[in-house]
């Protein structure tokens, strides 16, 4: 696997041509998806945030960049649009018709970015995509509200636009998958104020917090498309997978990104002292590089910009830089293998492959 940091190793498995590294081909396929599923989905975003009364669908439209802190359009950074294009994919490759999972996709990033104001309320970090977060311009309450209504218009949007014979249940799958993210995102937050994490418990919060959108995403995506229940479970298990596969990478991209592609501040994630998975498992390394970032970590004092570079250096010696993408591949190598052989499967495999390769 050939990633952000420079190591190359075999892809574990291709659609059709047998492992490779990623090319040119399958990454053109893939940001067309991202790009293709963030145009089709932008009018109901639209729409959705104009049913909010100000300044919540100003803060909304700033949030997505649409506009500046006082509503005048502008052309700023933009997510990724990779859940969405999940759900896309999920109906094409089940022969669905795309315009009937034009409302889960838009439901599925509308909740996405429910969990993202808030996480930038919990973690306080300062900027996304190189622009200050909602919570500094707006203040936290604020932020905390955006949060909420977006989450109350992806079941909204959800509801008013899928096929009907699938309401119901898409319904449910979204709002249990919330409850799951929920859970994740308190777990992630209860590992800051604890000294010991086990790579079990952390694999166990990011299937929730990451894991259980992309899942409900590719598993919505099958559903408009008439799919049957085990295609749906199926759909449903690959984009889990790859939830942990976006997750892990993300760590990775944390400690050893380049700012410049993230458009966030060095070594985040180890100043605010996260039990991300490669720290987790420098941490019960039984290492001397391990023994030493532990005392980084709980030392009273604030975690500098040198020492969390020193950290960085510590968590590669004690092995959790490996084990990371190991775990990644592990990963998607088991998302792979859960897609039905009957589906078309390229638009999915491409993504997936995006995901682990990814710098930013």
């Amino acid at each position: 696997m050939t990633n952000l940091v420079g190591h190359t190793e075999t892809c574990p498995r291709a659609a059709e041509s047998g492992p490779h590294t990623l090319d040119g081909l399958i990454e053109r396929r893939a940001r067309r998806q991202l790009s293709e599923a963030r145009g089709s989905i932008e009018p109901v975003l639209r729409a959705a945030v104009a049913s909010l009364a100000d300044p919540l669908d100003r803060m909304a439209g700033y949030h997505f960049g649409w506009c500046d802190a006082d509503g005048a359009e502008v052309e700023a950074a933009q997510g990724k649009a990779l859940r969405p294009a999940l759900t896309f994919a999920a109906a094409t490759a089940c022969g669905g018709d795309l315009d009937h999972a034009v409302h889960a996709a838009a439901a599925v990033e509308l909740l996405h970015n429910f969990s993202l104001v808030h996480d930038d309320v919990m973690d306080t970090d300062a900027f996304r995509h190189g622009r200050p977060t909602v919570w500094r311009i707006w203040g936290e309450t604020n932020a905390t509200l955006l949060g909420d209504a977006l989450q109350a218009l992806a079941l909204g949007v959800l509801s008013d636009g899928v096929p009907e014979r699938v309401t119901s249940e898409a319904v449910i799958r979204l709002a249990r998958a919330t409850v799951i993210l929920c859970r994740g995102q308190y777990a992630d937050c209860a590992f800051e104020t604890r000294e010991n994490v086990t790579v079990e418990e952390y694999l166990s919060m990011a299937a929730g917090k990451t894991g259980a959108l992309l899942g409900c995403a590719c598993a919505l995506g099958a559903l408009c498309a008439g799919a049957d229940h085990r295609t749906v479970s199926a759909m449903h298990t690959f984009g889990c997978e790859i939830g942990l596969v976006f997750q892990l990478v993300d760590d990775a991209i944390d400690i050893w990104g380049d700012p410049a592609l993230t458009g966030k501040p060095a070594h985040s994630d180890l100043i605010h002292r996260k039990q991300s998975f490669p720290v987790v498992c420098a941490l019960t390394s039984n290492t001397g590089a391990g023994r030493e970032l532990a005392r980084i970590y709980h030392a009273r004092q604030p975690i500098t910009a040198a020492r969390a570079a020193r950290a960085a250096d510590l968590i590669e010696e004690a092995g959790g830089r490996q084990r990371t993408l190991g775990r990644a591949t592990a990963a998607l190598e088991a998302a792979l293998e859960a897609l039905p052989p009957e589906v078309a499967a390229a638009d999915l495999t491409a993504l997936a492959h995006l995901v682990a390769y990814r710098d930013r």
